[in-house]
């Protein structure tokens, strides 16, 4: 059975530096109508803090306040929650994506690519394997920010294990590179022969970097499934997954896919 259409909501907004209290304050504001509107709500990189190298001092616990915060949300949505926040593990600090679903159960995604501009690989621990999990029949790879460069990483295996239907991405992807933004988020929906989500924030961070957002929901051609957002916005759309099979289907240039290995 071809699996119903996921509905999806983007949450594009500025973030209070280091106040995850304030953050989710925000995010409650921004989730109050959305029950039994939504499947998936995707929120930006580190949502709670703002994108930060100061990882000693905003960490958060396995399971922590925030984590126990989407878990309630997702609960109260009845939708799964995804975004990423700093997670202290053991002894190492993880930028560190949750995919929280309805009943309190999550998954975890930890960012492989460290954005070296910004020195994060002196300050976070890479994760060492991707997440694609099942939604409503949709296999779903969400990921953060800079993954985004590196299309080995998220590379489409249609019709294995490794194969999914939507990637995700979460960011804080400032305004000066906001060509690639835009240029590379239609790439991967392309070449993956998948929907493409990506979720930024907007306004200035602490350091003074401003973000214009240019949140985006693509289909499989990398077509806009919704306007340009501007400023705060939510927006939530309809991934039509005949539509996808489809497409597949009639095009499958996933079958000349080049055969390779990570190591």
């Amino acid at each position: 059975m071809t699996p119903a259409n996921l509905r999806v909501t983007l949450i594009q907004t500025a973030l209070d530096w280091h106040d995850p209290a304030a953050n989710r304050l925000r995010f409650d504001r921004l989730t109050a109508t959305l029950h039994g509107q939504t499947d998936l709500v995707v929120l930006p990189e580190m949502f709670s803090t703002g994108f930060t190298m100061a990882a000693e001092q905003v960490a958060e616990p396995v399971d922590g306040p925030t984590t126990q915060w989407m878990r309630a949300t997702a609960a109260r949505l009845n939708a799964v929650v995804t975004g990423s926040l700093v997670t202290r593990d053991g002894d190492d600090y993880f930028n560190r994506l949750i995919w929280m679903r309805p009943d309190g159960r999550y998954d975890t995604y930890d960012k492989r690519h460290l954005f070296r501009m910004a020195s994060e690989q002196n300050h976070y621990a890479p994760g060492i394997s991707r997440l694609i999990v099942d939604l409503n029949g949709w296999k779903v790879s969400p990921l953060i920010c800079y993954d985004l460069r590196f299309p080995v990483w998220s590379r489409n295996r249609i019709g294995t294990a490794e194969g999914y239907d939507v990637l995700i991405f979460v960011a804080n992807w400032p305004e000066r590179r906001r060509y690639p933004w835009q240029t590379l988020l239609r790439a991967r929906a392309i070449e993956n022969m998948s929907y493409c989500i990506g979720v930024n924030r907007v306004g200035s961070d602490a350091a003074g970097v401003e973000h214009t957002g240019d949140s985006a929901a693509l289909d499989f051609l990398g077509q806009p499934l919704c306007p340009d957002l501007e400023g705060e916005a939510e927006q939530t759309v309809s991934l039509d997954y005949a539509k996808l099979l489809s497409f597949r289907e009639k095009f499958g240039a996933h079958k000349d896919a080049d055969d390779f290995s990570l190591t």
